[in-house]
């Protein structure tokens, strides 16, 4: 995994969490469903890139 592409799937991680724990403390359902979106997109990169990386190795 590229440091980049490292850094960015955990950067989304991160916000979407904060975005989404921020929101549905203030009773915003619709934005708390973004920030868990982007989390989720983050996970997904990280995921993605992991397998790439093994797949390389092999």
């Amino acid at each position: 995994m590229s440091a980049g592409e490292k850094a960015k799937a955990k950067a989304e991680q991160v916000v979407g969490k904060a975005v989404r724990k921020a929101a549905h403390a203030m009773g915003k359902e619709t934005t708390a469903a973004k920030g868990a979106a982007l989390e989720t997109r983050g996970k997904a990169r990280e995921t993605k890139e992991t397998s790439k990386d093994r797949f390389r190795r092999h």
